[in-house]
């Protein structure tokens, strides 16, 4: 404990522009030397791509190397660089904290992404995981409104996502690319990328159309009536698209023009966390809280409660069909089966791991899940058994998740840590 109050004493002082400052460090190393020098000279194979767990998976007896890779490259870079470099970091933060907070924000937010597409870039798989996980946190953000700030137990995300991912993908096949099932492409495929958003909003809409299906019938009830019905409407839509040959069946629909690169998800994560964080931080959040906690007080205080509880399951479910049609933008291929029990159990569990009524926990929910759920693939049947029994640990002693109700507060996470001297 002693250790650890010292630990975090030393670093106190480092502002957000410090940490980001020492991982661009730390990644610029392994992009130039990475390969050439410091596997090599550890007997690494090549680069590890996910910090080199899936490597110690593999063959245990590379796990000094693996460890030693990691410190040189990432540990020892990183809070060296942050400590270092807080005599410039401190002043440029405190700067930056006398321009408005959007302003402060977006160029943080430019450093990061920056750093990630670097990071992402030794190699395709490293690309592809990032690209999946911050699709994830849309997913999980979405979700939150429903099953967290709402209250309820929503099974209906991935039926969402189904809407949301078939819809933008026969548009865009119908409208930019020589299909087999559409034909000839109408429309000029230059013109895809610019049009491509429109596309996701038509997905993200139909899946808020779709979630009236669910909302109008559970929400004159009350009780576990959500949760039955969302479950049955996410077999409906699986089975109504299996039976539905225009749009492939059971087989599936592919060939969608990769219109997803990382900085076209990377934008649609964080307007998705932006415009949620506004949503449930607004009246309307105040009074979905309300209405969560004790929904006969909430009547009373005048909160249209069938009101406020259709508007938020919409709007999870229109983030949700964003996600879907990312996502099929990006494996370029999608079926039935990909949106289908075992999807929402992976929702359910990076949403629940994270922790209720928080952006932050949702957040590190999907981004512990899947970078989890690829480190441990090597383990194969294994990894299906270790993941819920981490699941099952964090409910038992943080049963609503590792991070709950806590909001972002971007003016305090990205402050100056300069302490002013005291006077005598």
């Amino acid at each position: 404990m002693e250790l650890s109050r010292k630990f975090k004493n030393t670093f106190a002082n480092v502002p957000m522009l410090g940490w980001l400052l020492g991982c661009l460090i730390a990644v610029l190393i392994e992009h130039y030397w990475g390969y050439d020098y410091i596997s090599y000279y550890l007997g690494l194979p090549k680069i590890p791509v996910l910090f080199g767990a899936l490597v110690v998976l593999k063959e245990p007896m590379m796990i000094p190397g693996v460890i030693a890779y990691d410190l040189l490259v990432y540990v020892i870079p990183i809070f060296l660089v942050a400590k270092l470099t807080v005599f410039i970091t401190n002043p440029v933060a405190l700067m930056l904290e006398k321009k408005p907070l959007w302003l402060s924000t977006v160029l943080h937010l430019l450093f990061f992404y920056g750093i990630l597409h670097l990071w992402s870039g030794i190699n395709d798989y490293r690309e592809l995981v990032v690209k999946l996980t911050l699709i994830s946190i849309i997913l999980t953000v979405s979700i939150n409104v429903i099953n967290g700030y709402q209250g309820e137990f929503s099974c209906s995300h991935p039926g969402f996502m189904a809407l949301g991912a078939y819809v933008s993908s026969v548009l865009t096949l119908y409208f930019f690319a020589d299909d087999k099932i559409f034909g000839p492409a109408v429309l000029s495929p230059a013109l895809g990328p610019w049009l491509f958003p429109f596309a996701l909003l038509a997905g993200g809409i139909s899946a808020a159309l779709g979630s009236l299906l669910v909302a109008i019938p559970s929400f004159r009830t009350r009780g576990d009536y959500l949760a039955i019905i969302s479950l049955a409407f996410m077999f409906i839509v699986k089975s109504a698209i299996e039976n539905l040959d225009v749009i492939g069946g059971a087989r599936g629909i592919g060939g969608q023009p990769d219109y997803a690169p990382l900085p076209v998800i990377f934008i649609w994560t964080m307007l998705s966390i932006w415009i949620i964080h506004n949503f449930v931080t607004s009246t309307m959040g105040k009074a979905l809280n309300a209405v969560r906690d004790d929904e006969a007080a909430s009547e009373s205080m005048t909160v249209k409660t069938r009101k406020t509880k259709i508007i938020a399951f919409m709007f999870g479910a229109f983030w949700a069909g964003i996600a879907g049609g990312l996502f099929a933008h990006v494996i370029t291929y999608i079926n039935p089966d990909m949106f289908s029990i075992n999807r929402l159990a992976e929702i359910l569990a990076m949403v629940y791991f994270g922790g209720l009524n928080s952006i932050i926990g949702s957040i590190v929910g999907a981004v512990s899940i899947n970078l989890l759920g690829e480190a441990l693939r090597p383990l194969e049947l294994f990894k299906w058994i270790i993941i819920p029994l981490i699941l099952i640990f964090v409910m038992i002693f943080r049963p609503y998740g590792l991070i709950s109700f806590k909001e972002i507060n971007a003016k305090e996470l990205l402050r100056s840590k300069h302490k002013p001297e005291q006077g005598i």
